[in-house]
C-alpha cells in the first residue's frame, strides 16, 4: 500500500518542498519546488520566513498542503557515535545510552529533545549507538512555523542523516564522504560501517562570492551573478585564462575550495585519529555549489580519492509527470529531500525522529477530538432512527427505548472506567515527575562536580566544598608545572597564575554561572609554602 508523504529540507537561504509517494518498495518524486528566504535561516523567529517560502512553492507547483517530514540544519542539532558495552533490549544498555546523553549532549536535559539508533557491533564486540539532540524550543519554533502554512509536521530528522540516507547502496561499501556544499556552510559527513562523524564547516558558496566581490571590487549582487555566469575553480597555475576577469574568478573559487580542502583534511585526521575510523575511499559531492564546473576535479586531485556528485535518484524512481532533465539538474538539492522520504517509507539505514514532545501530545489530542466526534455523529444517526421508530408505532418504540436505556447504562459504566484510569493516569504522571525531579537533582550535582575536576586537571585537588565557595590546593611544584604546560599549549605562550587558569575553564563550562566565578583568597600554606591554595566563589545555572 502506498501513501503521499512531502518533505521540507531546510537550508541557509533557502527551502525545498517535495511530494513523494512512498511504501514497502521505495519512494516515488511526484513534485518538488525551492523557494528563497526572505531571511538568512534562524529557527528562534522561523516563522518570519517558513511559511511565506512553504506556501510560494504550494502556489507555483500546485502542491496541496500535507504531512510533511522536516530536514533541520545539522548546525541545529548535536550528533555523535559512540559505544557502549552492553547489548540491546537490555536494562544496562538503556542506562549506559542514558549516560551517554547526560554526558555529551551539551544542552541540559529538560530542554532538550533526544533520538538514539542500535548501529550494530563493533569488532572489540561493544554496541555502536547513534545519538542525536535539538533544543525544544528551536525545533518548536520550526514546526510550529511549518503548521501555520497549513502543513502537518509527522516527523523532524536532520540533514547529515538524511544525506546518509539519500546515499543508497553506497552506504555498505566501505567508508565514505558526503559533502553538501551549500550557500553559508558545508555538512561533512563521514559514513563506515557501525560508524557515522559529521561536522559543519564554515565555508561554502556565500564564501566564494565574497572572494569574488573583493578580487573584482564590486558587490555581493553583482559577484553572485558572476558566480553563476563565469565561475569555475581554476587547475593552479600562473595564468589559465586570457580574460582577465575570469581569470580572476577561477582563482577566487580556488582559493576558497582550498580553504574547504585543509578543513576537509583536518575533519578526516580527527576521525581516524580519535575516532579509529579508516580513510575514506570515495567522496560524493552535493548541495547548490557542487555545480561551480571544476569542483568534482579539484577534490578529485587535492584529496586523491575517487570523487562523484551524489546521485540520490539511484535509490528511488521519479514520476513521469515531471521534466526528467529539469530533475537531473536540480538533483544537487534533492538528496536532503530523498533521504526523509526513504526514513519515513521505513527503508532507510538511519530512522530516528526528532519530534517535540508537546507536537506528538497535541497530535494525539487530535485524534481524541476526532473521537468525540464520531461519537456526536453517532448520537445524532441514534436519534434519527429513533424518530423514524416512533412513527411505525408504540410497540416499536418501547423496544427501542428499552435498548437505548441498556446502551446508556453500559455507556455509564464505560465513562466511571475512564475516569478511573484517568485518576491512575494522572497519580503515575506525578509520581514519574517526582522521580524525574530526583534524577534532574543528581546529575546537576554530577555535573557540578565535573565541572570542577575538568577544570582543576589532574595537578590540583578539592580540598573544600562549601556552598558557593570551592577550597582548592595543589603542591607548588606540580602547580608550576601545570601553569607552564598550559602557556606551552597557548598562542601567546603568557603563563597566566594556577587560580585565573582555572577560573577561565570554569567560565566556559556551559553550566556554570561566568558572571559569578572569581577568586576570593589565594595563599601559601605549609612547610616552606610548599603548597599553593586559593579560594573560587561561582555559582551554576
Amino acid at each position: 500500500m502506498t501513501k503521499r508523504i512531502q518533505t521540507l529540507d531546510i537550508g541557509a537561504s533557502s527551502v525545498t518542498l517535495a511530494e513523494f509517494s512512498v511504501g514497502r518498495d521505495g519512494a516515488t518524486l511526484l513534485n518538488y519546488g525551492t523557494a528563497r528566504l526572505s531571511a538568512p535561516f534562524n529557527p528562534e523567529v522561523a516563522a518570519n520566513t517558513l511559511p511565506e517560502a512553504l506556501l510560494e512553492i504550494a502556489r507555483e507547483k500546485g502542491i496541496s498542503p500535507g504531512k510533511v517530514a522536516i530536514s533541520i540544519p545539522g548546525q541545529m542539532a548535536f550528533h555523535r557515535s559512540t559505544e557502549v558495552q552492553a547489548k540491546p533490549g537490555t536494562e544496562r544498555f538503556d542506562q549506559l545510552v542514558r549516560y551517554e546523553i547526560e554526558q555529551n549532549i551539551p544542552f541540559p536535559a529538560d530542554e532538550t529533545v533526544c533520538g538514539t539508533q542500535y548501529l550494530g557491533e563493533t569488532s572489540s564486540g561493544d554496541s555502536s549507538v547513534l545519538l542525536a539532540a535539538a533544543k525544544i524550543d528551536q525545533v518548536e519554533s520550526v514546526t510550529s512555523a511549518v503548521t501555520s502554512a497549513g502543513f502537518t509536521p509527522v516527523r523532524v530528522g536532520t540533514a547529515p542523516f538524511a544525506l546518509v540516507d539519500a546515499l543508497g547502496p553506497a552506504r555498505e561499501e566501505g567508508t565514505s564522504l558526503i559533502l553538501d556544499i551549500g550557500a553559508k556552510t558545508t555538512t561533512l559527513v563521514i559514513v563506515e560501517d557501525a560508524r557515522m562523524y559529521n561536522r559543519s564547516i564554515p565555508v561554502a558558496g556565500n564564501a566564494v562570492t565574497k572572494e569574488i566581490a573583493q578580487a573584482l571590487g564590486c558587490s555581493f549582487a553583482e559577484a553572485e551573478e558572476i558566480k553563476e555566469s563565469q565561475g569555475y575553480v581554476s587547475e593552479g597555475g600562473v595564468s589559465e585564462n586570457e580574460d582577465e576577469t575570469a581569470d580572476r574568478v577561477s582563482k577566487a573559487c580556488r582559493a576558497v575550495m582550498t580553504k574547504l580542502n585543509d578543513e576537509i583534511k583536518r575533519s578526516v585526521n580527527f576521525y581516524r585519529g580519535q575516532q579509529g575510523g579508516d580513510e575514506p575511499g570515495r567522496l560524493y559531492i552535493t548541495g547548490g555549489t557542487a555545480l561551480l564546473p571544476g569542483v568534482a576535479e579539484f577534490f578529485s586531485s587535492a584529496l586523491r580519492m575517487e570523487t562523484q556528485i551524489l546521485d540520490p535518484f539511484a535509490s528511488i524512481t521519479c514520476s513521469s509527470s515531471i521534466d526528467a532533465d529539469a530533475v537531473s539538474a536540480d538533483a544537487v538539492f534533492l538528496a536532503p529531500s530523498v533521504g526523509m522520504a526513504l526514513q519515513y517509507a521505513g527503508v532507510s539505514a538511519i530512522d530516528m525522529d526528532l519530534m517535540p514532545p508537546s507536537l506528538i501530545a497535541s497530535r494525539a489530542e487530535a485524534r481524541r477530538v476526532w473521537f468525540v466526534l464520531a461519537g456526536c455523529v453517532s448520537a445524532v444517526l441514534a436519534g434519527a432512527i429513533m424518530v423514524a421508530v416512533l412513527m411505525h408505532g408504540k410497540e416499536v418504540l418501547s423496544c427501542q427505548k428499552e435498548a437505548v436505556e441498556n446502551r446508556v447504562s453500559s455507556l455509564r459504566e464505560a465513562e466511571r472506567n475512564v475516569k478511573k484510569a484517568i485518576g491512575r493516569f494522572e497519580a503515575a504522571t506525578n509520581r514519574a515527575e517526582s522521580i524525574r525531579s530526583l534524577m534532574q537533582a543528581r546529575t546537576s550535582a554530577v555535573q557540578r562536580m565535573n565541572a570542577v575536576r575538568q577544570a582543576i586537571g589532574d595537578e590540583l585537588w578539592i580540598e573544600r566544598w562549601d556552598g558557593d565557595r570551592v577550597t582548592i590546593r595543589g603542591w607548588r611544584d606540580r602547580v608550576a608545572a601545570f601553569t607552564e604546560y598550559v602557556a606551552s599549549k597557548t598562542e601567546s605562550g603568557r603563563k597566566l597564575p594556577a587560580s585565573e587558569i582555572v577560573v577561565e575553564r570554569l567560565k566556559a563550562n556551559p553550566a556554570a554561572d561566568a558572571a559569578s566565578i572569581k577568586v576570593v583568597e589565594a595563599k601559601y600554606l605549609g612547610r616552606g609554602d610548599c603548597i599553593e591554595q586559593f579560594v573560587v566563589e561561582m555559582k551554576f545555572k
